[in-house]
Formats: C-alpha cells, structure tokens, sequence
C-alpha cells in the first residue's frame, strides 16, 4: 500500500531522532513525578508494576504510533483521519489522535509553570539559599517562590519563548540539533549527580526502597498510578510519538528503535531514583511527601550536605534539561497540525501555541491548586484514554497489511498484533476504570455504594 502522505521534512540521523524520542521522553515525568510517585506509593512495588506498564502497555503503543505516523506522514490529527479514510473506516476515528493532541497541549500548560519553577530553584540553589534549611523553612520558601508571581511569570515567558524559537526552527535544526546538544551533556551530567548521591547518601536504604518489593499496601490507586507514570514519561497517548513518526526516515527500523527508546526511558527513571532517593533517606527524610519531594524534601537534603550548593545547582539544571526536551516535543503536536491544517506558517503556529500556553499558565500561577487536578485528569484519565484508542485503532480498525510496511510481516509484527489487540485494551480498559472509580471515591469526589466501593479499595 502507498504511503498516503509525507512531511517534507526528515530527522537528518538515526542517532539525533534517537536523542530527540528519548528527549522528549526523559522529562520531569522522570525526575519530578516519577520519584514523588515512587514514595507515594511504596517504592519497589509502584517501580515493578510501572515497568510492566511500560513493556507489556506502552511498548506496544509506542510502535504502533511510530508506524501509523510514518504511514500517513502527517500531523497525528490528520494522520488518524487519512489512515480511517484509506480503511474505508468511521471519520470519527479522528478522536484518536485528538484526545491525545489536546492533552499535550495542557500538559504544556502546567509542565510549563513547574519548569519555571524549577529556574527559579537553581540560582537558589547555588547561592547556598537551602544551607541549614529545616522542613518549616523549605516549605515556606517553596510557598514565597510560587506566591512571587511578577518573577515567575517572567521566567514563564522566557521558558515558553525559547520553546517558539526551538519549534519555529523546524525539525532538523530546532528538534534535533537542541537534543544533539542537550541529551549527552543531561546523561553526563545525571551519572555525575547518581555517583555523588550513591557515595555521599545512604545507598543502602535506597537500594532496598527501590529494589525490595512490598506489595501488601498495593492497591487499584498504586496500579492506575504507575500506569498513568508509564504513558506519562513514555509519553503514549499524546499523539506525540505519530507526530514524530511522520518524520521517520524510511530505512529507521521502528520496533528496534521502539524498544531503544522506551528502555531509555525506564533506564533514566530508575537512575533519577537512585539519584534523589539516596539523598534523601541520608538526610533522614521520609520519601513519601507526595509532590513536595521535590521542592520542598530535596533542598532540605542538598542543605545538610557538603557541596550542596553544587551538587543542588546541577539536579535542578539536569531538571530543567529535561524538561525543555520534552516540552517542546509537547508543543510540535500542536504547531504540526496547525501548520499542515490551518496553512499558517511553523513560526506563526508557534507563536499562537507559545501564546495560549502563557495565557493558560498564567491562571495556573495565579490558582497553584489547579495544577495538581489538571495534572491527574491528563496524566491518569486522557492518557490511558488516549493509548486505549490507539490501541484499538491500530489493531482493529486497521488491517494488517496497512501496517506491513513499517513493522514488517514476520514474528514482531505477530507479537505486536496479539499485543495491541488482546492484551493493551482490556488491561488499560480496566485499569483506568476500576483505578479511576478507587482514585474518586477515595478523594470524596464521587460517593459510591459501599459494595463498589469495597471492590474497588
């Protein structure tokens, strides 16, 4: 079958789409959410159910919108609407990329606010602002940093801007030569911050959080948890890995750099828990503060360690890396589709899509409480939402000798159909609403009887 479409632009090497894939999935999903989780949850437990997520769910996700975005070569929106079309299937398969393109866009809207808080904790950090701070104090300049609105919309702006000027410049010379950059000096300095945190924190305690496994206080909660983490940090369900599929070189072998990327990925989050969770328990701090682990449990530890000033200014650097590699993979969804569907210009969507996001995270800076429920609808509802179509679009909708061409016709390709067909939408399908009704009830936000609420405890 002929391809229906292609972008006129390619990754211009193997290596600087790998960089920019792993980019755009190594973000603070790993170093913000994935730690804070971990600690919620139990550690060992939370990581174990996380990786079969990412292998067993997101593994398969990730090659089939690699596949259909190379098959089309077009924006995710557009790509599912002429993938259906070419199917002789239902317009309305459409949704399939939409829910997972206007999550992206939100995520950009809070990832964007959190980042900018994570700017304003690097010159602090290095000033030796947390020295000899307690848990009262670290609370308190956490509050003072979100509550100084003129200075954190100002870092906003300057996040986003430099977001425009990376996407406006295209794929080869925005994406790709920002991750060119970025990546190795990221993954030089992560090894760095995990030597120091093994040698100068209680490796010990840490090893045995995230390698000891408790599964008696797991629940539906911890298992819809890990697998909203999973399409979070793998980064499934957003339409961005179709989006990145349209520019996919013919000769890329798509589940080889599928299994590449999602690996590196579990790879990073792992090395970014032995990375804070040393510190931590060598500061005598508990791992299970929830979101505040990050800004408010670190700097106690970074304060109560030799060359904290240092060693505080390089993880909220590495942070701060992160999450501009992925965040502007979040905003090329948009600006893909508004470039190939509204006929404006790549600068001009950029500009539009940079605009929104700063209107939106404005609000978001304004009312800090809404971050956290935005956080839980995009990352543990339209997520897994999102992956359930695909995975019901890529293996039922679509034949299998559309996808041929990409996966091929061998062994992979019998392996990835029973997968994305029999296993991917039944296990999310239930995950998302058992978890999602536990999540509810457990929150007061939807009372339930007490029979369905017993199941689902």
């Amino acid at each position: 079958m002929a391809e229906i479409g292609r972008k006129t632009e390619e990754w211009g090497s193997r290596i600087g789409f790998i960089l920019a894939a792993v980019g755009s999935t190594v973000g603070l999903g790993n170093f913000w959410r994935f730690p804070y989780l971990a600690g919620e949850y139990g550690g060992s437990a939370f990581i174990i159910i996380y990786i079969l997520c990412v292998v067993f769910l997101c593994l398969p996700l990730l090659m089939a919108e690699y596949a259909m975005g190379r098959k089309s070569g077009m924006s995710a929106v557009e790509g599912a609407h002429s993938l259906a079309r070419a199917e002789s299937r239902s317009k309305y398969w459409g949704l399939v990329a939409w829910i997972g393109t206007v999550a992206s866009f939100f995520i950009l809207t809070f990832y964007a606010v959190i980042s900018s808080w994570v700017l304003s904790y690097i010159p602090q950090a290095v000033s030796g602002a947390f020295e000899g701070i307690d848990a009262a104090g670290s609370r308190a300049n956490f509050e003072a940093t979100i509550e100084n609105r003129p200075m954190v919309l100002v870092l906003l702006a300057l996040f986003i801007l430099a977001h425009i000027v990376v996407v406006a410049r295209g794929v080869k010379s925005g994406l790709e030569r920002v991750n060119l950059i970025l990546m190795p000096l990221f993954f030089v300095m992560l090894l760095g911050m995990v030597g120091f945190a093994l040698v100068e924190g209680d490796a010990a305690a840490a090893a045995s959080f995230i390698l000891k496994p408790d599964f008696s206080q797991t629940g539906l909660p911890t298992v819809l948890a890990a697998m909203g983490q999973a399409f979070f940090s793998v980064g499934v369900g957003l339409g961005l890995m179709m989006t990145y599929g349209a520019y996919l070189p013919r000769d890329t072998d798509i589940p080889n750099v599928s299994v590449t990327i999602a690996l590196s990925n579990t790879l990073v989050a792992l090395v970014a828990a032995f990375a804070v969770f040393p510190i931590v328990f060598a500061a005598g701090l508990s791992p299970a503060q929830g979101p505040e682990l990050f800004f408010v449990t670190l700097p106690i530890a970074f304060g109560q360690m030799p060359g904290g000033e240092i060693i505080g200014g390089l993880f909220f650097t590495l942070a701060l890396f992160a999450a501009f590699t992925s965040s502007i993979s979040l905003m090329e969804v948009a600006v893909s589709w508004l470039e190939e569907k509204q006929g404006v210009t790549r600068a001009g969507a950029a500009v539009g899509i940079g605009f929104a996001v700063f209107l939106i995270g404005a609000g978001y800076v304004f009312s800090t409480e809404y971050i956290a429920f935005m956080e839980f609808v995009t990352g543990s509802l339209m997520l897994p939402l999102g992956g359930l179509l695909i995975a019901v679009f890529a293996g039922w909708a679509l034949s299998r000798e559309m996808l041929i061409s990409e996966l091929g016709d061998g062994r992979v390709m019998n392996v990835w159909r029973f997968m994305v067909r029999w296993i991917a939408p039944p296990a999310i399908a239930v995950i998302l609403v058992f978890g999602s009704l536990s999540v509810a009830s457990g929150n007061g936000w939807l009372p339930l009887p007490e029979w369905l609420a017993d199941l689902v405890s």
